[in-house]
């Protein structure tokens, strides 16, 4: 087999089903490990593996089910750092200077805050990128979105383990619930916004445009609705369908408009490679 098709051949190899299985290995192990000794020192390990799993094999199974980005593993791993990092630190620098107290509007302050803090990473690798192809920045927006759900959901796991008095149970639940939710939430508001903005690119540069306002607003409102909408179903009889029933319907039209951009996109970029 000659190089070039034995590259393309490893890089349309599935792997996210490795990374997933063998990383729910390695956590369980860690979690057994640090409920018997009781150990302190294990508990990084634990949060690491638990907060970080889902969303890199989510991040991984959109790479694998592409073949036209020019984008390598290395680049979609600088997009998962740089926008975790700086996400949540701009988050948490802007957050304060607009939120002075809990009211219903809140959840949608925080939703246009942190999806802007998030597309800083997306722009801070991006903006040198020759190729600014919708698939490129629907993959590097996935990757800076599940980089700052990583990094949020290790700050929650810990603040659950602070407020529990190092109860394990509670951070485990903790982990599993953000980490089952995280396809639903970050990487693909992220993901959507990165796309357009990648999409409304001429020249090799950026812009700002109505197209791009608009997917912002979009993502900020989803955003938004996903952390207030479980509240106004809370009048549902059965305890708890608030909580996941608000969480599907923002999900599901979240991944239902990137699944529809994902598909233009690779429509048009065929498109744009045939001779």
């Amino acid at each position: 087999m000659p190089p070039a098709s034995h590259a393309k051949a490893i890089r349309h190899r599935a792997t996210w089903p490795h990374i997933l299985w063998s990383g729910f290995l390695l956590f369980s192990l860690s979690l057994f490990a640090l409920e018997t000794t009781g150990n302190p020192n294990l508990f990084p390990t634990v949060t690491m593996l638990g907060t970080f799993l889902i969303p890199i094999t989510y991040v991984v199974f959109l790479y694998d089910h592409q073949s036209l980005s020019s984008l390598t593993p290395l680049g979609l791993a600088l997009g998962f750092v740089y926008g975790g990092v700086l996400g949540v630190s701009a988050a948490a620098m802007l957050e304060p200077l607009f939120i002075h107290h809990l009211a219903f509007s809140t959840a949608f302050i925080v939703g246009f805050a942190e999806e802007f803090a998030k597309l800083l990473g997306v722009i801070a690798l991006g903006w040198r990128m020759k190729n600014k192809s919708e698939i490129n920045g629907i993959l590097l927006g996935a990757a800076a979105g599940m980089g700052f759900a990583s990094l949020e959901s290790s700050g929650y796991a810990f603040t659950a383990f602070l407020l529990s008095h190092g109860n394990i149970d509670a951070v485990v639940n903790i982990m599993l619930m953000r980490g089952l939710l995280s396809p639903l939430g970050h990487g693909t508001w992220t993901a959507i916004l990165a796309g357009v903005l990648f999409h409304e690119s001429k020249n090799g540069r950026f812009r700002l445009t109505f197209n791009l306002v608009k997917a912002y607003i979009l993502v900020s409102i989803l955003h938004g609705l996903w952390d207030s909408l479980p509240t106004l179903l809370s009048t549902l009889p059965v305890t708890g369908l608030d909580f996941f029933a608000g969480e599907a319907i923002v999900g599901g039209i979240g991944l239902a408009i990137l699944w529809l951009r994902w598909e233009e996109a690779k429509k048009r970029q065929k498109q744009e490679e045939m001779p």
